[in-house]
């Protein structure tokens, strides 16, 4: 007779139970260090993109770049946003910043985030950008009593100057976009004492979505992240519901001080 033992099934059983334990504790590790890293890659971009706006502003008389435009050239209106250009048959050209960065088209992207685009047909999308104070904001093509076209910058809200930019180690100038739907392109200050529009400005909140903590790069260049979700200055069940998406996303401070450089 053989002197060796079967393994029974409660013995199996075991064993699969232990391999089962140890891997509900090792995973969530495995996807925290993969989202470290991810979250560190946005980073990065960040970065990259607050030189290329930087850089965009040297060349252009220290102008930041339009948040978003609306020029009408032969009759077709061209939607001129700080990342893309979406032209007549939803034809999409690049923005103002891809000369001033090495890879403008991944830096565009949040890798965190996966979703598709809720503005147009944009390619990539995940980032946002201070829309409120920084990047002028342009109104639809007007016809004054004269019979002129105005459109572009000329009808543009535009952004506070540099000399006014006071306080640049506190101001957003990119961050994670979202709201209910996934993620913006604009990014709202919540006092609304600019856009006068509660529903806008709610859409425009930052995405918290590296384990609970959002990625901004500052007016100053650095980047950190920021962990608190700030509800804004006129909150309501409502508003955080739709369009915010609470608490998925949020402000960066429930008044305007992460967002106004004065």
């Amino acid at each position: 007779m053989s002197g060796h033992r079967a393994i029974t099934l409660v013995e199996i059983l075991v064993v699969v139970g232990v391999i089962a334990i140890l891997m509900s504790l090792t995973l969530p590790g495995v996807s925290a260090v993969r989202e470290g890293s991810r979250s560190n890659e946005c980073a990065g971009r960040l970065r990259q993109l607050t030189v290329a706006a930087q850089s965009y502003a040297n060349a252009s008389r220290e102008v930041f770049p339009a948040a978003i435009l609306f020029e009408l050239r032969s009759g077709v209106v061209r939607t001129v946003a700080w990342d893309f250009v979406q032209g007549g048959q939803g034809s999409i050209e690049p923005g103002p910043l891809w000369s001033f960065t090495d890879h403008p088209y991944e830096a565009q992207q949040c890798p965190s985030f996966l979703g598709s685009s809720t503005f147009g047909g944009d390619p990539v999308t995940g980032f946002n950008y201070n829309t409120s104070f920084i990047g002028a904001e342009g109104s639809w093509p007007i016809t004054d009593s004269d019979g002129r076209v105005h459109s572009g910058w000329q009808t543009a809200r535009k952004g506070l100057a540099m000399n006014q930019h006071r306080r640049p180690s506190e101001t957003a100038l990119f961050g994670d976009g979202g709201w209910q739907w996934g993620a913006n392109k604009f990014m709202r200050a919540p006092s609304a004492s600019v856009e006068m529009d509660l529903g806008i400005v709610y859409g425009g909140a930052q995405a918290y979505r590296h384990q609970g903590c959002t990625n901004v790069a500052w007016l100053d260049g650095h980047v950190r992240s920021v962990c608190r979700q700030c509800q804004g200055m006129h909150e309501s069940a409502t508003l955080l519901a739709s369009p915010m998406g609470w608490p998925a996303n949020g402000f960066l401070s429930n008044d305007d001080s992460a967002y106004d450089p004065r």
